[in-house]
């Protein structure tokens, strides 16, 4: 199962509540490189979802496909990970488009002794622009958030260790739960002098374990392998994750994902490719976001081949993050969905699917055991 973080495929029917009419990932971005390259994606059905400039529809599709739209409030990566897993939340985390309030931001420099910078809404590569040389002459780690549920911390590594910026943002997350919980607590290292400032790959996610039962949680309790690539372990908390593989980029992820493949029969792997999200589309950089689909594409391929007649490959996202828009945070869009498999049907229109829940159900019946109850399956309009 592989999530290309933030590839949404169009606004949702509420997405004026979140202020992102217009938004549509993947075709926007199509639009403004002038097409994108797809080969592979096109094979399996990518452009029967939506209209993407470059990707033609294929009426022979190798995959069946749909898209599903979210039913969770938010459109952040837990909300939307959670969901797949069938835990669907009744209200968003909390978010702070003003900052943090004065008793948060006291009791976190009290509880980690020092003093911090920030405390603001911010791009996570401008901020350390802004206040990276005080912060290396001052030793305040910079403390800021988003439009989006996360509590963000960036030091540098030669002035805080990054053993010891993990270790702040425990306490923060410790600090931020209950009416105050937000999704994540995110440590974002960086290296480099003054107008030359760059964040490391060495990010680390710290977020609430999930309030109920996950179908990782029941895949593991079945003693089924859960092997989790990329952030997957930092979305769940470590919740029912049997190995957890960490990667440095996208590159990375799919090396460790044929590695993976190749190494672990039979159970569930499940990768998140951040960097469409943290390197492009919170940047807003068209141009970047096209060329990581396009090297995604390029890698395909190697999955496609070590797949055996048994194994079922299903392609999402877990929100949008439309790189076109004024804004650079996280979109409320529905996401793609195409699932391939050897002995499965292809060409099958799975339609709208009403809740990413419908992925976990799927998982649950496939490895055969009982799901979280939330979601409707598809595996029967794949199966020959």
């Amino acid at each position: 199962m592989i999530v290309l973080d933030s590839c949404g495929v169009g606004e949702l029917p509420d997405a004026k509540l979140y202020g992102d009419e217009g938004s549509n990932t993947l075709v926007n971005t199509a639009n403004a490189v002038g097409g994108l390259k797809l080969p592979h994606m096109q094979k399996l059905g990518l452009g029967n979802i939506a209209p993407l400039l470059g990707v033609k529809p294929n009426p022979s599709a190798q995959a069946s496909f749909g898209k599903m739209a979210e039913v969770s409030p938010g459109k952040d990566s837990t909300t939307g990970h959670w969901e797949m897993m069938g835990l669907i939340l009744q209200k968003p985390f909390p978010v702070y488009p003003h900052g943090f309030p004065k008793q948060i931001i006291e009791q976190f420099e009290k509880s980690v002794g020092r003093k911090s910078l920030g405390n603001k809404p911010a791009s996570g590569t401008e901020i350390i622009q802004e206040l990276g040389e005080e912060h290396v002459s001052t030793g305040k780690p910079i403390v800021y958030t988003s439009a989006d549920s996360v509590f963000q911390i960036a030091a540098h590594e030669e002035v805080i260790p990054v053993d010891e910026l993990y270790l702040i943002c425990e306490i923060a997350r410790k600090i931020m739960t209950g009416e105050r919980g937000v999704a994540r607590v995110i440590a974002r290292p960086f290296l480099g002098k003054p107008g030359s400032f760059k964040r490391t790959e060495r990010r680390k996610d710290f977020s609430l374990p999930p309030p109920a039962k996950t179908v990782l949680d029941l895949l593991h309790e079945n003693n089924i392998p859960v092997i989790g690539i990329g952030k997957i372990e930092d979305l769940f908390a470590g919740r029912g994750i049997s190995t957890s593989i960490h990667t440095g980029n996208n590159s990375d992820g799919m090396d460790k994902l044929e590695d993976s493949v190749k190494r672990f029969k039979p159970g569930l792997i499940f990768i998140n490719l951040v960097d469409f999200d943290m390197l492009w589309g919170h940047r807003n950089d068209a141009t970047g976001f096209a060329a990581g689909l396009e090297d995604f594409d390029r890698r395909l391929p190697e999955i496609l081949d070590l797949s055996t007649d048994e194994d079922i490959l299903i392609i999402t996202a877990d929100h949008g993050c439309d790189p076109t828009t004024a804004s650079t945070d996280h979109s409320r869009e529905y996401v793609p969905l195409l699932v391939y498999g050897k002995s499965l049907k292809s060409n099958v229109n799975l339609g709208i699917r009403d809740g990413f829940s419908d992925v976990g159900a799927t998982v649950a019946e496939i490895f055969q055991i009982e799901g979280t109850g939330k979601g409707k399956s598809f595996l029967k309009d794949i199966k020959m």
